[in-house]
């Protein structure tokens, strides 16, 4: 697509304002269906340049706007889902907060970038209900923790049987919750098992050891059937754990250090999975000894065994079939 037009969007919970970067005409136009329709019809009309040479693009907000990116997927229309913290910091200092100039400020974000920027892919569906679900179990995952947390200290604190009644109101929130949490993971095992796409990507994703089947639903879900990442090392940056370089000319020359922009939820769970691989696959417990044995740093270590995992499920999912454990054969 020979990108010649972008139009901005600026998402709110109710509105929408939209800027023209040609024309630089400026509406604003309800956040609902109608909305859309209004929006793109007055987009197409006030433009410079045919329709096959217009981008819409928006940051991407949560709830807010979703409905506006199923708008574009259903009907094919060219859209550019952004990070917000990417236009943010793309366009340098900027002074005040308005609807209307953030949308312009987008538009000229993706005509700055309209030879490199190529349109979205929207989440199908099944997509969209894992990534539903999988947000809802972290929350619930969450609050769990956090009576859990509470009882034990309480119990460490309180005693006589003038307190049964709040150990046992928690014991049963906890009971409540972990009952929901096996809910939706079968819920969800059951859209995968529903698929045939999603269950050969989650059988090829968990044939790697070390990688269970919340983190392959997690990584299919971020990955978008792992059409949205090409390589497997700009995956690994977005998860943070790929490593940069920290040197400039003769007098800075630190170690290469791992991104704090990273998705965190993503990170976390490879650092589980990583710990998985070291203590129950051989090769990477040998691995991981052999390295901190020379003197090298744990963390920096577990950090290898992470992109290793990382690059095998690529791999795996690359050519199509399941991850072969060359190291048992050797042995």
């Amino acid at each position: 697509m020979e990108i010649k037009e972008t139009i901005g969007i600026d998402v709110s919970k109710l509105t929408l304002d939209a800027h023209i970067h040609s024309s630089g005409d400026r509406d604003r136009f309800e956040n609902n269906t109608n909305g859309f329709k209004k929006l793109v019809a007055w987009a197409y009309k006030r433009s410079l340049f045919p329709k096959e040479n217009v981008l819409f693009i928006f940051e991407h907000t949560g709830l807010y706007s979703r409905g506006l990116s199923l708008f574009f997927g259903e009907r094919k229309l060219p859209c550019h889902i952004a990070a917000g913290l990417e236009i943010k910091r793309s366009l340098g200092i900027a002074r005040g907060k308005n609807d209307q100039v953030d949308a312009r400020r987008i538009a000229l974000y993706a005509y700055r970038l309209r030879e490199e920027i190529q349109p979205s892919k929207v989440a199908d569906v099944q997509i969209r209900k894992l990534r539903t679900m999988f947000s809802l179990r972290s929350k619930l995952i969450k609050q769990r923790a956090g009576y859990k947390t509470t009882l034990k200290e309480q119990k460490g604190i309180l005693s006589g049987k003038d307190y049964n009644i709040i150990f046992e109101i928690q014991n049963n929130m906890v009971d409540t919750l972990t009952g929901e949490i096996h809910k939706l993971e079968q819920m969800m095992m059951e859209i995968i098992k529903g698929d045939k796409g999603l269950s050969d990507l989650f059988k090829l994703v968990t044939s790697v050891k070390g990688v269970g089947p919340m983190t392959a639903m997690l990584v299919i879900i971020y990955t978008n059937r792992f059409t949205k990442f090409h390589t497997w090392r700009k995956f690994a940056s977005y998860c943070g754990v790929a490593p940069f370089p920290h040197q400039s000319g003769t007098s800075i020359k630190g170690r290469s250090k791992v991104s704090h922009f990273a998705n965190k939820e993503l990170k976390a769970i490879l650092n589980m999975c990583a710990a998985s691989a070291i203590q129950y696959n051989p090769e990477m417990k040998r691995y991981y000894e052999r390295r901190t044995e020379e003197g090298k740093n744990k963390m920096s270590t577990l950090n290898v065994i992470r992109n290793k995992l990382i690059a095998r499920v690529f791999a795996v999912v690359n050519r199509g079939t399941p991850y072969i454990n060359v190291y048992r054969q050797a042995s």
